[in-house]
């Protein structure tokens, strides 16, 4: 008896895998709208990417702006700007046309940050190298 449900079943297993329908126009998944192209490479070079502020007192926001220079034959275009902290706050640029000077802009906000502060940005484009990490440095001084 085991052996005829186990051939029932099997059979029909076999069966039910043989009449799939076939797929037609409207059931095949669609594409809508075009595939993401990546942007082509380009050259960049950093006019200044490491920055020493000196002493401010604490709660101060101070701006600081990083300079380059699109060096390549393609647009630049800044992907992201990623911060290494929430006290400090980026921008992405507009796209930089090739031989253009563009910026990256920040705010750092030195409040409940006394001491030396070493910051980071990380600034993602389509470049050969994709990272381009911007530092700066600011002794902040304790509110008395």
């Amino acid at each position: 008896m085991k052996k005829i449900s186990f051939l029932i079943i099997f059979a029909g297993s076999i069966w039910s895998c043989t009449n799939i329908p076939e797929a037609t126009e409207d059931s095949k998944p669609q594409v809508i709208g075009t595939p993401a192209v990546p942007p082509k490479k380009t050259t960049i070079q950093w006019l200044d990417s490491t920055r020493s502020i000196g002493k401010i007192t604490e709660g101060e926001k101070i701006e600081l702006t990083y300079r380059f220079v699109n060096t390549g034959s393609e647009p630049l275009i800044v992907e992201s700007v990623q911060v290494s902290c929430g006290c400090t706050v980026a921008e992405k640029p507009a796209p930089v046309l090739p031989g253009k000077e563009g910026f990256i802009k920040a705010v750092f906000d030195s409040q409940g940050r006394s001491g030396t502060q070493h910051k980071s940005i990380s600034v993602y484009a389509n470049t050969e190298a994709m990272i381009y990490p911007l530092t700066f440095d600011v002794d902040v001084i304790a509110k008395k």
